[in-house]
């Protein structure tokens, strides 16, 4: 088996993302509930996914490391050829992007209500916290000072999807932290882990200090490719095009850019959830990984009628792009049926969501056939999107 960090593993991606047949299984940018991720590891690796894209966190990234021994362990049981080790990114952010936010409810404004509850995808808001709000009170806790022990939502089972503050009936009761990150010393660690390569999500307006972000990853892992996240929520098409142009050179071509159609709203199983994706993937294509054949046919005298076609650079001299934000189990066929080309698909709340009553059982590890069951599940998903 190859070193984790050399040159052949990135060599391997590279082939991957050249054979667009490279699915990403998004465990969560913001989700450090570490067993939880342990068992997507286990589950995805046997299904076939080639990246784990997990939290920048060195426990988490531990545990997705033991989920994937774990499948290679269980992969002769249930006679599953698993192939390449898949490749663990870890995902740090941009203060203001949504991926690495975390929520807070502020105690002394909430009405108590409960609309927030059933809404919350990982259980991080409590069932039972309005009964307690008074003991929330008195235990003071502040936006601008973090601490668990005084504040409602559970900091490692948010994924700061932003479902509660959009059902929450005032605007000035949640509001969001940022999941700050010292990068120079963190990054290292996460190497030392099991992490081969990083994704910066950036969908931000700031773009110099995101530059600068993006160069420190690279100059710390500078031996494989990195990924940046972009959507056109808060970049146009110019300002997307400028800062993918600039990254490009800083990475020297090791990039891949996850186009995001709409962060955090997959769940549903149709072409319009995904068509976003595709379509922010169809901006950066006509931008950077195809070129306009123009040719000239004279009919007759006077002037040669020209026309001009598109067509795709191979795959060795592109952009690689993943389609992420509302993907699912159809991503693949529209983006087929729309001929965008990508290198591979990226999905979160679909895959977690598919699976989530396997992994969620008490006999997840003792009965073979939850196992199994989750594996069926996760291995069409995968299939779907490799065709």
């Amino acid at each position: 088996m190859y070193q984790l960090g050399s040159i052949e593993r990135y060599k391997i991606l590279q082939n991957l993302l050249e054979e667009e047949k490279c699915f990403k299984m998004i465990c969560g940018a913001g989700n450090e509930d570490a067993p939880y991720v342990k068992k997507l590891a286990l589950i995805y690796t046997l299904a076939g996914a080639k990246i784990l894209d997990v939290s920048c966190n060195i426990e988490v990234i531990k545990h997705a490391m033991e989920g994937i021994d774990m499948a290679y362990k269980m992969s002769t049981k249930l006679n599953i050829d698993i192939g390449v080790r898949p490749f663990i990114m870890a995902s740090v952010g941009m203060p203001g992007d949504h991926h690495v936010r975390k929520s807070y409810i502020d105690p002394t404004l909430c009405l108590g209500c409960d609309m927030c509850i059933p809404v919350c995808p990982t259980e991080a808001i409590p069932k039972d916290f309005t009964d307690n709000l008074d003991l929330f009170k008195v235990l003071e806790g502040d936006f601008k000072i973090e601490d668990q022990s005084k504040e409602i939502v559970i900091k490692e089972l948010c994924i700061g999807c932003g479902k509660c503050g959009n059902i929450c009936p005032k605007n000035d009761i949640i509001s969001y932290r940022h999941n700050a990150k010292e990068l120079k010393e963190l990054l290292p660690k996460c190497m030392e882990a099991g992490a081969e390569t990083f994704e910066l999500h950036a969908a931000v307006g700031e773009h110099k200090v995101t530059m600068e972000e993006w160069k420190l990853i690279n100059e710390i892992n500078p031996n494989n490719f990195n990924s940046m996240c972009l959507d056109r929520l808060n970049l146009g098409n110019l300002q997307l095009e400028h800062r993918i142009e600039e990254a490009n050179k800083i990475s020297k071509k090791k990039i891949i850019i996850q186009a995001d159609g709409y962060p955090m709203s997959g769940g549903e199983n149709n072409f319009n959830s995904t068509l976003q994706a595709v379509a922010c993937a169809d901006v950066i294509n006509k931008k950077f990984n195809m070129r306009v054949n123009r040719k000239g046919k004279k009919e007759g005298p006077g002037k040669a009628k020209v026309s001009s076609k598109r067509t795709y650079r191979p795959s060795i001299l592109s952009i690689p792009i993943l389609l992420s934000g509302g993907t699912n189990a159809l991503s693949k066929q529209l983006a087929e049926q729309a001929g965008v080309r990508c290198n591979g698909i990226a999905i979160g709340t679909y895959a977690r969501d598919i699976i989530e009553d396997f992994v969620s059982h008490k006999d997840f590890y003792t009965d073979i056939n939850i196992i199994k069951k989750a594996y069926n599940k996760a291995s069409e998903l995968v299939n779907n999107n490799n065709k």
